[in-house]
């Protein structure tokens, strides 16, 4: 009989800087339980931001879209075939919490909230809005003692706006596919990158205060446009209307990682508070993140070395409005996000070339 130690299996199925997120806690286990088996349960199509890392032994992938609750069903007898010892979900969600109640495992974790979570052997209370970074809230997951809070910032990180208890941060693992088509675009020397985009309009900062950033910026730094596939219209609408020489739209031509590789060499990379401000956390690339309905104080903050975050001047009495954004602001003025200024977001990349210098 082996004594070997029985596997865990992670499970977060939400969007890609969730998983990002998440990937902290990969970290940490790699860290804390090397000799554990650990294998990682994702939404179909984010499974790509676990190529390579080398702490996982296997994905498993939930297919949402077609026979979302038959998938679930047949992933809940995988799940019991594999005889997990623990498994974790890092969501509030029924679905994810019926996998963990009836997965078998001898330990079933999961936050509190969670309608499944009288079958857990441990739950945790997730609270938003007291400055506890979601990487701490997940840790908090694993860890039973009760620790002190080392600092209000992860080490050498300026204005991030949150609290990091754990030392553990996510990262990613670019494969060689990844890096060399990154280094591509790299080789121009120093570069910008932008993602203008997100999921919520009122999380994403608007199209004509982009444009005003671009036609400040030096003239000498080639700026990339990056997102998915479903942002290309929208970056190449922003590229032509900028009229900039060296802005080059590579929306939806380059992987997650390969992205990732490719804002990891930037000067600076500014983004909304969305998935490439944690692509930038998971490889400790410069970053700029533009704060616009949401505020920092959720636990989403960057969590690179070097980090900056921007938002309205404030007071602004009606935000944040919401946790995850809206369709249209709900007072029909986005004042929290028209009214920051290009200056704010100049002087980030001032600090960004003087902390590359040091």
């Amino acid at each position: 009989m082996s004594d070997s130690p029985l596997a865990t299996l992670l499970i977060q199925t939400a969007f890609i800087g969730d998983v990002i997120l998440a990937t902290a806690l990969v970290e940490y286990l790699a860290q804390h339980e090397p000799g554990r088996p650990l294998d990682v349960l994702v939404r179909r199509g984010n499974e790509g931001l676990l190529a390579g890392n080398p702490h996982i032994r296997r994905v498993l992938i939930w297919d949402k879209k077609t026979s979302k609750y038959p998938n679930l069903l047949r992933l809940l007898n995988q799940i019991r075939r594999e005889k997990y010892g623990r498994v974790v979900t890092l969501q509030r969600f029924a679905s994810t919490g019926f996998l963990t109640a009836f997965s078998g495992a001898a330990e079933r974790v999961g936050f509190a909230e969670n309608p499944f979570s009288r079958f857990f052997t441990r739950r945790v209370p997730h609270v938003i809005g007291d400055g506890t970074h979601e990487v701490t809230r997940n840790l908090f997951l694993l860890k039973n003692e009760k620790l002190k809070i080392k600092n209000t910032r992860a080490e050498s990180t300026e204005n991030v706006g949150s609290t990091l208890i754990f030392n553990s941060k996510p990262k990613l693992y670019p494969t060689p596919a990844d890096e060399a088509a990154a280094a591509a675009y790299a080789a121009v020397g120093e570069y910008l990158c932008l993602a203008p985009t997100s999921v919520w309009f009122t999380k994403q900062y608007p199209e004509e205060k982009w444009l005003e950033l671009l036609a400040a910026l030096p003239a000498d730094l080639p700026v990339y446009l990056l997102g998915g596939p479903p942002d290309t219209a929208a970056c190449e609408r922003l590229a032509q209307a900028a009229n900039r020489p060296g802005v080059v739209n590579l929306s939806g031509k380059l992987s997650l990682l390969a992205s990732a590789a490719l804002m990891r060499g930037a000067v600076l990379n500014y983004v909304n508070d969305s998935a490439p401000l944690h692509l930038c956390s998971a490889v400790d690339a410069p970053v700029c993140a533009i704060f616009c309905s949401t505020v920092p104080a959720f636990g989403f903050g960057p969590l690179s070395t070097f980090s900056r975050i921007v938002e309205h001047p404030g007071p602004l009495a009606c935000r944040p409005c919401g946790l995850h954004g809206h369709a249209r602001c709900p007072l029909g003025h986005f004042r929290c996000a028209l009214e920051i200024e290009t200056p704010q977001l100049l002087a980030a990349l001032a600090e960004a070339r003087a902390w590359r210098m040091r």
